[in-house]
């Protein structure tokens, strides 16, 4: 189920801060890797509470994945999903130096920092576009390698509905690939609207 929560031009004006939030977070992970990092235009879509599972695996694809979950909090408030590809931790591993000794906690760990980077950067690239403050909680481990259709289950989500803003990064020449989901609940989006008019009538 699909629903309106923001009008076009508020839409389109997401949409651009979006964009060069994600572009500061690309550029962040490059140099941390050291490495060009390939993004897709965010996509933004809204969805019923039961519909985001069925969203987050569509994103994910086939196969098994992890995810990484930071909410953020201010006058922007939600939650952001950095979903990982099948052998991104073993890629990033590659990259960093780390050898043949990455086990499982390591892994983990290693998605953490990257999602903790990424979330950082696109969110507060965002925040700060829209003149507003916001803040993080540590990041936690959702799911580790399992089937895309059981990264999160729809009991886990309080909101009956949820805007979505999601982008796609990767490595050229690397599996690594991660896409970034902002979850917004209908009852913070006010806030959200407010933001984008300021940030309308100032541009």
């Amino acid at each position: 189920m699909t629903m309106e929560f923001i009008s076009d031009d508020q839409r389109d004006a997401l949409q651009e801060v979006a964009n060069i939030g994600m572009g500061q977070a690309g550029a962040s992970i490059a140099r941390v890797l050291g490495e060009f990092v390939e993004l897709s235009v965010p996509r933004i879509s809204t969805v019923d509470a039961a519909g985001i599972p069925a969203a987050l695996a569509a994103l994910a694809g086939d196969g098994v994945a992890s995810a990484v979950r930071q909410a953020f909090i201010g006058e922007l408030r939600g939650e952001a999903i950095a979903i990982f590809s099948e052998h991104s931790a073993h890629d990033l591993a590659e990259l960093l130096a780390y050898g043949d000794a990455l086990d499982a906690p390591a892994g983990c760990e290693l998605l953490l920092d990257i999602g903790n980077v990424l979330v950082g950067a696109c969110l507060g690239g965002i925040a700060g576009l829209l003149r507003t403050e916001i803040g993080f909680s540590a990041p936690s481990l959702l799911a580790d390698q399992v089937a895309t259709s059981d990264l999160i289950q729809a009991e886990t989500i309080a909101a009956r509905c949820a805007l979505l803003v999601e982008v796609r990064f990767g490595l050229e020449k690397r599996v690594f690939r991660c896409h970034l989901v902002m979850l917004m609940p209908e009852d913070a989006l006010a806030a959200l609207r407010r933001a984008l008019d300021r940030f309308i009538e100032e541009f």
